[in-house]
């Protein structure tokens, strides 16, 4: 047990909720303590070792209890039932701005976050020089920090939480709001605190990064530890999470290819709907299911690099229509068109469809742009004497992502092949 930095013993979190706020107060003055809640289990009978020097990541589902578990490992929630164990000193990065005073400069709380922390004046003083350089915030550092962008505020808390040089360092998904050469400037601290053999724990909806930087990762789901092992594995079971399967009984490839003739079941209800989907077009023919297969020719939002995938859109015809054409495009986060085609650039025609008439279409491609997040846009239009005529369109209809561990620079892989002759 020597090299245990974390020791989760039967760990629980319950909280009571109420169907109605007056319950509460029912409840309370019930003289015969009758209840009137139900328990919620956020987090529900956890056993998790993390030995000195791990990177583990730590992935579920929104609401899963990810952010309660690392409460509870930082003490700023108390266990219901169970109890925990540390060796050496935490620095955590929970959420963004924890523990800053808005009216008080950066700079100030700097040292209030050190107090907070257990160090004294003197010694956060000796730090000032490597914090100030790593959040590079300029001259906003003597703002009030209510001042601040949230890039800013992540920048500034990240820079006092790992410059305190913790045992333990835990972060949970602050790093998102920050800008791509920040974030790279975080990771490679974690690089330098996992050869001097700190302990990160990390948070993230970002596979890729899990992949890449972390050397465990476990699952939760519904407040349970449900895998725990390598980081691919653990990648392929929240896969499985997110797509229902991975309950299933394991005597078979658990995970159906769908049939995509079967038109009783919608592939877009394996996925959940995008709250921007943006839809319009004059109704001769509808986009009625859309999706995204694997290279199993499984519903996933979620595709390793350069594996084989599908796009897939069903339309339906109100009236005849003649050589319609069908299209793609992709996104990244920040909503900018990278990529996409359409049945009229690849020559490929369509043909002519009458009333009621449904037509399924798949769009098949490698996964060879950069690791992230893309949003999905499909278009049913004809080209005429007047132009493009819309007859379906859908904007960001959904999201998925691309994993895996490859690295490279820009939007998308080349493919190259690399020789050194001598």
């Amino acid at each position: 047990m020597q090299d245990i930095a974390i020791n989760v013993n039967n760990l629980t979190k319950i909280y009571p909720l109420y169907d109605k706020p007056k319950d509460r107060l029912k409840e309370a003055l019930n003289p015969f303590k009758k209840s009137y809640h139900h328990d919620f289990y956020a987090i529900k009978d956890i056993n998790l070792q993390i030995r000195q020097g791990e990177t583990l990541g730590i992935i579920g589902k929104n609401g899963a209890g990810k952010s309660t578990l690392l409460k509870m490992i930082t003490g700023v929630l108390t266990p219901s039932t169970g109890d925990i164990q540390t060796k050496g000193s935490i620095a955590s990065l929970l959420e963004l701005g924890a523990g800053f005073n808005p009216e008080m400069t950066g700079m100030e709380n700097i040292y209030l976050n050190g107090t907070l922390m257990g160090f004294s004046h003197e010694e956060m003083t000796s730090k000032i020089e490597a914090i100030l350089a790593f959040a590079d915030i300029g001259e906003f550092i003597h703002q009030p920090v209510k001042m601040y962008s949230s890039g800013m505020f992540a920048r500034l808390a990240f820079s006092v939480s790992i410059n305190v040089e913790p045992d333990i360092l835990i972060v949970d998904e602050a790093l998102s709001v920050g800008d791509m050469a920040f974030q790279m400037k975080c990771f490679k601290k974690f690089q330098d605190f996992q050869a001097q053999g700190r302990t990160i724990l990390f948070v993230t909806h970002a596979l890729d990064t899990v992949l890449r930087y972390c050397n465990r990762g476990i699952v939760i789901d519904g407040g349970k530890l449900v895998f725990d092992g390598s980081p691919k594995f653990a990648v392929d079971a929240f896969k499985k999470v997110l797509s229902n399967d991975f309950y299933e009984k394991e005597d078979e490839n658990q995970a159906e290819a769908i049939d995509l003739q079967d038109n009783s079941k919608l592939l877009k209800d394996f996925f959940e709907s995008h709250k921007e989907l943006d839809r319009y077009g004059n109704g001769k023919a509808s986009i009625i299911d859309y999706g995204t297969l694997d290279k199993k020719g499984r519903p996933s939002n979620i595709i390793d690099y350069n594996s084989e995938f599908q796009i897939i859109m069903k339309v339906k015809f109100s009236e005849s229509i003649i050589a319609p054409i069908f299209a793609f495009t992709l996104k990244d986060s920040k909503g900018l068109e990278l990529t996409g085609t359409n049945t009229n650039m690849k020559y490929v025609s369509t043909g002519t469809y009458s009333k009621d008439q449904i037509v399924t279409i798949s769009f098949k491609q490698k996964a060879n742009l950069q690791l992230g997040s893309y949003a999905l846009s499909l278009g049913c239009v004809s080209i005429n004497d007047t132009g493009v005529e819309v007859y379906s369109r859908i904007y960001d209809a959904i999201l998925f992502d691309i994993i895996g561990s490859a690295q490279m620079v820009g939007l998308f892989d080349l493919q190259s092949e690399i020789s050194i002759a001598h």
